[in-house]
């Protein structure tokens, strides 16, 4: 097959996108179809995703997609989850992760079985939102089957059940060296093993869509193929890199920073540090840490009414920089709310000066990012004895000029923007791998690399200012 069209469900942490995608020799390119707002409901105190809302989005979007589909394949955020009864109905909308139900649950965890017996099993960072203590802080009871957020869409367009193997990995309930569900860690738990369904890896076909969905959408025979349905999974196997000298930087709602690697590290320092060993495409290892992200930004700009961002943007960038400085991991920032008052708070608290206006605010935001984004790619390195060379910034935080700057200054290194859609390419990606349409990975980023947008900063080469912003800011000593 020399050319071919592909869909790719893309679903983000705010909004979703259905994307069609044609692939061929020097050939890749991406077209909307249909986007669309991805809003939590918050329902008698608890904070639930609105999947039946997105899934009729998905649909709308398959229906307006251009006919001859190869296949179509879907990625989501990480760790949230669906339960099914025995009848395959679904028990309520699936929980959101910033909902509260967790707190707490993590620590007793901790306390109980040990983080080295913990981080030994799945390898995984410790966030009170994984799956597995979401798991422990909910009902199961009625439950014959969990389904993350991407198998779910999937077993609806199909009636075929899964769970794809880079997402799975998030969960803190995938053996991290076996690559299967660590039934002792689950029966440690007390979590009952039926309900997790057989795994199955990127590039696997799923099914074809239901009689009754290829009616409503006009696609029949259409295949569901799976894909790094982590959404980071896919970004990072769109990563336009030459070699494995490098480290990414997939920032959107949350900047998941770290190193492709052949082999998890669980060494003791690895788990100190909090990084995780998640699954990526072709077996590889997506070892990093989650930082905040661009939730700082959102979240801001929500409570102040959503103003104009380019204009605030450039106004940040006249602002004096490092002088407001926030940790953006503290739990503090986890919830929604209104930010500003939280990161002015911060500022006191640490002894940093109040920002006083809303460009200072975001000035305080992208310098603190770019602090943190130095910090983990620095700590990444050390502990896995990687070298990077450059960095790739891929998402839509790509889209953010004085980020990508401000990054490049406090890490020292050359930063590469973009692609800002690469979830959607490195979903397209592995669908076209899957149908002979391109090599292996490295050729997949070749041709994202020959074909994308990109744009190279070069850092100022000031970096003492932000190595003592760092230590001040307690990232270094």
């Amino acid at each position: 097959m020399s050319e071919a069209t592909f869909a790719a469900v893309d679903l983000g942490a705010s909004s979703g996108r259905v994307m069609a995608g044609r692939v061929g020799p020097g050939v890749l390119e991406l077209d909307e179809v249909r986007r669309f707002p991805n809003r939590p409901v918050r329902v008698n105190g608890t904070l639930h995703w609105d999947v039946l809302g997105l899934y009729g989005n998905v649909l709308d979007g398959l229906r307006a997609a251009p006919s001859g589909l190869a296949s179509v394949g879907i990625d989501s955020w990480a760790v949230d989850y669906g339960l099914l009864d025995a009848d395959g109905a679904l028990l309520g909308n699936p929980v959101h992760y910033r909902d509260a139900r967790t707190d707490g649950v993590m620590d007793r965890v901790r306390a109980e079985l040990g983080d080295d017996l913990l981080y030994q099993a799945s390898g995984l960072q410790f966030l009170p939102f994984n799956t597995v203590y979401q798991l422990l802080a909910g009902d199961l009871s009625r439950a014959s089957t969990l389904l993350l957020i991407p198998d779910l869409l999937a077993y609806w367009l199909t009636g075929e059940i899964g769970a794809e193997r880079t997402n799975a990995s998030t969960t803190g309930l995938l053996d991290v060296r076996g690559g299967d569900w660590s039934h002792e860690l689950l029966a440690r738990l007390g979590l009952p093993a039926e309900i997790l369904p057989p795994l199955r890896d990127p590039g696997s076909v799923i099914g074809a869509l239901r009689p009754d969905v290829a009616a409503e959408t006009g696609h029949g025979g259409l295949r569901v193929a799976a894909v790094g349905s982590h959404d980071t999974a896919s970004a990072v196997a769109a990563v336009p890199a030459a070699g494995r000298r490098f480290g990414y930087i997939s920032c959107g709602t949350w900047s998941l920073v770290g190193v492709e690697l052949d082999a998890p590290v669980l060494t003791g320092a690895s788990r100190e540090a909090n990084f995780t060993n998640e699954g990526g495409v072709d077996g590889t290892v997506r070892y990093l840490r989650n930082v905040m992200g661009l939730w700082l930004l959102q979240e801001s700009l929500r409570t102040w009414g959503s103003p104009d961002l380019p204009a605030l943007l450039a106004e940040a960038a006249r602002a004096p920089g490092l002088r407001s400085l926030i940790d953006p991991d503290d739990p503090e920032f986890l919830p929604p709310g209104d930010m500003p008052a939280r990161i002015a708070a911060h500022c006191r608290r640490r002894g940093f000066p109040e920002p006083e206006t809303r460009a200072e605010t975001v000035r305080c935001v992208m310098d603190s990012l770019a602090l943190a984004h130095r910090a983990t790619l620095r700590r990444a390195a050390s502990l896995s004895g990687t070298d990077i060379e450059v960095v790739h910034l891929v998402g839509g935080g790509s889209r953010n000029d004085l980020l990508c700057r401000l990054t490049a200054d406090a890490a020292g290194l050359p930063v590469v923007a973009g692609p800002v859609e690469a979830t959607a390419l490195g979903n397209v990606l592995a669908q076209a791998r899957a149908q002979g349409v391109v090599g292996d990975l490295a050729e997949s980023r070749r041709l994202v690399a020959a074909t994308q947008d990109l744009r190279r900063y070069t850092p100022s080469g000031d970096e003492s200012r932000w190595r003592e912003a760092a230590v001040r800011l307690g990232l270094e000593t």
